[in-house]
């Protein structure tokens, strides 16, 4: 349980493998996690817990939001006007060219 939930039932996922960054998360312990959060989605949903849908966040690095250094997933029951959200930058509505995102995708996989 987060000690400093959004919602009640706010939920968190620790591997108990220490990694800092997402990089440094074997896969098999993400696959894990991810699995995880899959259950505990569905346990959440038929609780009793107002619950109408599920956030799934992950800091990782402090430019993100990461305030704790050990790799953990947050599981977030969601309902209408709860009040929680992402706040998203007058760019976001500007959209990038399709020459744009082909050049940033490029990139990304050259490293994959």
């Amino acid at each position: 349980m987060d000690i400093q939930p959004i919602n009640p039932g706010h939920l968190l996922i620790i591997p108990k493998a220490h990694a800092t960054y997402l990089k440094e998360l074997e896969p098999a312990t993400g696959g894990h996690m991810f699995t995880t959060a899959m259950k505990l989605s569905r346990a959440l949903r038929v609780s009793g817990i107002k619950c109408d849908g599920v956030n799934l966040f992950l800091a990782d690095g402090e430019a993100a939001g990461q305030d704790v250094f050990h790799v953990h997933l947050h599981v977030i029951p969601r309902f209408v006007d709860d009040g929680f959200g992402f706040k998203f930058c007058e760019s976001y509505w500007s959209l990038p060219t399709r020459e744009e995102l082909n050049e940033i995708a490029n990139k990304i996989t050259k490293h994959i």
